[in-house]
């Protein structure tokens, strides 16, 4: 009997074992051109393109930066890496998540933790990070809940929160794949670099 693949091969020419994934198998370039081609809400929202999970972490990273104290560059790029596993395994919608239960959130916590390692990073996040990175996305669906996929503010205050205030007003429109992919690298170099040399 054949065994049953259980890699991806990526653009880079990685493989990529889905089940005990490897930090050296990991590449950046692999998850920005994922990540702008993977639709958040399932692509149920407005504009000539999807909004993208790249699009959703470069958000995502910007707000969290401005709610709370100073943000390490560590902190950071974790902020900016926290749907990294969606380069793999998509944007699963949270009630779908939950109906799956733990076992796919421990296999979404082993790819993280692989992501992680692979760029510098503790494989697991401290509670602060998770509850500041938390905020700052439940911030970002509620802008694009409401300016993207349908959602009036009462609705989107139920499902997310209210939205804190922030100094910065957000005007989303989805940009394209290969933009996204550059502005995703883009930001990563950034916070990389100083990360790179501290390590």
């Amino acid at each position: 009997m054949q065994e049953t693949r259980a890699w991806q091969r990526m653009l880079s020419g990685r493989r990529l074992d889905l089940i005990d994934p490897a930090p050296v198998d990991i590449e950046i370039e692999d998850i920005a051109h994922g990540l702008a081609r993977v639709a958040r809400w399932n692509g149920q929202t407005t504009g000539p393109h999807a909004f993208s999970v790249a699009q959703h972490s470069l958000l995502v990273e910007e707000i969290a930066r401005e709610i709370g104290r100073e943000m390490s560059v560590h902190w950071q790029l974790a902020t900016l890496l926290h749907d990294a596993p969606e380069y793999v395994i998509g944007d699963m919608i949270s009630p779908f998540k939950a109906a799956l239960g733990m076992d796919y959130r421990a296999f979404e916590d082993r790819l993280q933790q692989a992501i992680h390692i692979r760029f510098g990073l503790p494989a697991r996040m401290n509670h602060a990070l998770k509850k500041r990175i938390k905020a700052a996305d439940r911030a970002s669906a509620w802008l694009e809940a409401t300016q993207l996929a349908g959602f009036s503010p009462a609705e989107a205050d139920r499902l997310f929160g209210e939205l804190p205030p922030l100094r910065k007003r957000y005007d989303l429109a989805p940009i394209a794949a290969e933009r996204c992919k550059a502005l995703f690298l883009e930001r990563f170099d950034a916070i990389r670099s100083p990360v790179a040399q501290a390590c």
